[in-house]
This record gives structure tokens, C-alpha cells and sequence, in this order.
């Protein structure tokens, strides 16, 4: 598994980023949605944003820089990729599988209100 965690950890967020786009929008869901889910967890704001974007950097920095995490975030519950997000041990892993998992409840339709706990 940590194998599997360094990998994560030094992909590239601009990288997962078109994917996320394609996966809201495929569902009818917009990017400006989007960017709420990830401001709500990370603090990030828009221009905040734009500039991990464009830096490329990876998910250990994008988190690390974050300029905070959401209180309530650890109230996101359910499995993504097979696993319970709150039961992830390493704290970096569980932020990235916070952040699957909102994108995943936008993408489903879930209303904001609910996805932003």
C-alpha cells in the first residue's frame, strides 16, 4: 500500500483536475460547482486555485498548501475506490479521498447543501 500512497502523493493535482471537469460535467454539474467543493474543503480561493494549477503541483504540496481544511471535513463518510474513507489511516490519503469523494457526491447529483456538510 504505500507504494501505491507515494504514487498518489506525487501525481500531479493539474493532472486529476480535467478529470474531475469531465466527470461534474458529464453528469450536467459545473465547474464553478467544482470549485466550491474544493475551496470548501481546502480554503482555497479561486486565484488560489489557479495557481496550484499552474505550478503542477503535486497532491503532498497541493494539500500542504492548502490554507485549510475544511472543520467538518472529517464528517465525509463512504467508500470510494473500495474503502471507507474514514477509516484511511495516513492522513494525506484521506484528504485525496475527501476530495474523490466530494467530487464523486457532485457528480451523482447530490445537492450542495448536502455535500458540503
Amino acid at each position: 500500500m504505500k507504494n501505491r500512497n507515494d504514487f498518489a502523493f506525487k501525481m500531479a493535482f493539474s493532472k486529476v483536475y480535467p478529470m474531475y471537469i469531465q466527470k461534474v460535467e458529464r453528469k450536467g454539474r459545473t465547474v464553478a460547482e467544482l470549485h466550491e467543493v474544493i475551496t470548501w474543503l481546502t480554503g482555497y480561493d479561486e486565484a488560489g486555485l489557479a495557481a496550484q494549477i499552474e505550478k503542477a503541483v503535486d497532491f503532498r504540496t497541493f494539500f500542504a498548501e492548502a490554507p485549510q481544511i475544511h472543520p467538518n471535513a472529517p464528517l465525509i463518510k463512504g467508500v470510494i475506490c473500495g474503502v471507507r474513507v474514514e477509516e484511511i489511516e495516513d492522513p494525506l490519503m484521506q484528504k485525496i479521498r475527501w476530495m474523490d469523494k466530494l467530487v464523486d457526491e457532485l457528480a451523482k447529483g447530490k445537492v450542495m447543501e448536502k455535500i458540503l456538510r
